[in-house]
């Protein structure tokens, strides 16, 4: 039990919370802890400290990675620095704007995440709704049907006496 508590200290807590931040696994801030991952999860369903700061710190990150796919997603300019160094003009910094196009991959991504119901693969199927549409056209098949059987039957018309003529 001793070894927990120097993790719920301010500083063991900041230093879960910089392993999480700089993208370390569950496994690797357990090494680096000096327990085993198991104890570990053990340790977060007992102490929220810790679970806290390993969310906390992951938060950091994933908001990162969220602003970066949507760079590329979007597609952005930047200035590239080159250094060229001669005898003549001794050293020259050259700036150039490049341009990185958008990445339609990271716009899929990106939409299927955030617009699933709109850009996933299989498009959501609402089952009730499939159900009421196929009952009410059981119902009105149903309806024409009645309707077909009231109307009775019509008698062959009676001989007039009159040839019929086919023409052809």
């Amino acid at each position: 039990m001793a070894k927990i508590n120097q993790w719920l200290e301010p500083d063991g807590l900041t230093l879960l919370e910089g392993w999480a931040r700089d993208g370390l696994t569950d496994e690797q801030i357990a090494s680096n802890m000096g327990i085993n991952v198991a104890t570990l999860y053990r340790w977060k369903k007992k102490e929220c400290k810790i679970c806290e700061a390993l969310k906390k710190g992951k938060e950091v990150v994933d908001i990162q990675v969220e602003n970066a796919l949507l760079k590329r997603a979007l597609g952005y300019d930047y200035q590239e620095q080159k250094v060229e160094v001669s005898e003549k003009d001794g050293r020259k910094v050259i700036q150039t704007m490049k341009h990185v196009p958008p990445d339609t991959t990271a716009q899929i991504f990106w939409l299927k995440n955030r617009r699933p119901e709109k850009w996933r693969d299989k498009p959501f199927v609402d089952n009730q709704a499939d159900l009421e549409r196929e009952n009410n056209l059981l119902e009105q098949i149903g309806q024409v049907q009645e309707e077909v059987n009231a109307i009775p039957e019509l008698e062959p018309p009676a001989e007039s006496g009159h040839d019929v003529v086919e023409t052809g």
